[in-house]
């Protein structure tokens, strides 16, 4: 990993970590703040809220700073916020400051796929991202299992100061390792606004959308199918979300090279298809504990593997809006966060069981490949408009 890819991949852990560690310590913000565990599951889709209403606004106000300014801006909020979240008293403080800790979440992301791929070399730029989401993966495999450890065993509100600290630590690395660099042109909102009058970026926002829903339908409610279906303790939770965090560190670092390889949609596609498949069978397997473990890496591999491609793809339709198209994107995967967590609820609170939100995740999936299908052969049809003789 180049060093200036650094400040990228540690501030994608402390977002990683303040997302994803919600789903292990769902049950103990639910007993604390006494409430059941499909209304706390209402948390993780008011940070999602706060990344979708975050990623365009700030882009918006800040784009014409240099990225590292704008970067330093949004970890500051990032901790800030997080420290709030520490100290919340009850579900409706909670609320708030889920939905103000998810602001920075898409501009941070947005504004860093950009930079990387600016830092990386021709035919690199999904490589390049798919470092920066490293930081993601590595949050599942060692910063989520941390905070869900210190949840149960000390309390909830200590994991919220540990990511908070992780937010200072980004704020140093991108002070002293991350390049400056020249704003591109200069920002305007309502310029930027008219790459929302294209097809395709609405499409891959469906993709997004949509398609993801299916990942957070089934790791917003992993810890209570973990321990009410398959019936294991909680104490084996936190080495359960290791397994998941492995996966989806592989999944990444797989993506990465085929988005590069056979092209972002293609790769968008296929990784859909295999996450339908992935949460039928952990539907299927849900009782039984070898196989569910098996699945919950495989599952965490094909999840985290549309991180980059869908990236990319977005960068490339974005007609010289890079950052804003880029956080958007990233305002997509949690409104896919928002659904999953919403839709994978419903038919638990109606008494149908925690392995219920893999169907619903795998329907939202579903659609997702159908739609990627759809731009894959309206990108086909306008490369052979072009290809054709007189034009």
């Amino acid at each position: 990993m180049k060093k200036s890819l650094l400040p990228l991949a540690i501030g994608g852990f402390g977002i990683g970590m303040t997302e994803f560690v919600m789903m292990g310590i769902l049950p103990d913000i639910a007993s604390a703040l006494r409430i059941s565990i499909p209304v706390a599951g209402h948390l993780i889709s008011a940070y999602a809220l706060g990344v979708v209403l975050g990623a365009p606004l700030l882009v918006g106000i800040a784009g014409n700073y240099p990225p590292k300014k704008i970067l330093l801006g949004l970890m500051a909020i990032f901790t800030f916020c997080n420290i709030l979240s520490a100290f919340a008293p009850n579900y409706e403080t909670m609320m708030i400051t889920r939905l103000l800790s998810g602001l920075p979440h898409g501009a941070f992301f947005g504004v860093g796929a950009v930079v990387a791929s600016r830092l990386a070399g021709k035919g690199k730029e999904a490589q390049a991202i798919s470092m920066m989401f490293a930081g993601l993966t590595i949050a599942n495999i060692i910063g989520v299992p941390l905070g869900t450890y210190i949840g149960h065993t000390m309390s909830w509100r200590i994991t919220f100061v540990v990511i908070a600290a992780v937010g200072l630590i980004t704020m140093f690395c991108i002070q002293k390792l991350l390049p400056v660099m020249p704003v591109v042109g200069e920002s305007n909102l309502r310029k930027d606004l008219k790459l929302f009058t294209h097809v395709e970026p609405w499409l891959i926002l469906g993709i997004t959308a949509i398609g993801t829903g299916g990942l957070f339908a089934w790791f917003s409610y992993i810890a209570p199918l973990l321990t009410e279906v398959a019936h294991f303790s909680s104490d084996q939770i936190t080495w359960i979300l290791v397994l998941a965090g492995l996966g989806m560190a592989v999944g990444n670092l797989i993506a990465g090279r085929m988005a590069d390889f056979i092209s972002p949609i293609k790769a968008t596609a296929l990784f859909l298809l295999l996450m339908v498949i992935c949460l039928l069978l952990v539907y299927a397997v849900a009782p039984f504990k070898v196989p569910l473990l098996i699945m919950t890496f495989i599952t965490g591999a094909i999840a985290f593997s549309l991180g980059a491609p869908i990236q990319i793809l977005m960068i490339r339709a974005s007609n010289g809006s890079e950052m804003l198209a880029s956080s958007v994107s990233q305002a997509g995967f949690n409104i896919g966060n928002a659904l999953g967590a919403y839709l994978g609820g419903i038919p638990i609170a109606a008494g149908l069981g925690y392995s219920s939100p893999q169907l619903v995740g795998a329907m939202l999936a579903f659609t997702g490949f159908v739609l990627a299908m759809m731009a894959y052969f309206r990108q086909k049809s306008v490369v052979n408009y072009e290809l054709a003789p007189g034009n």
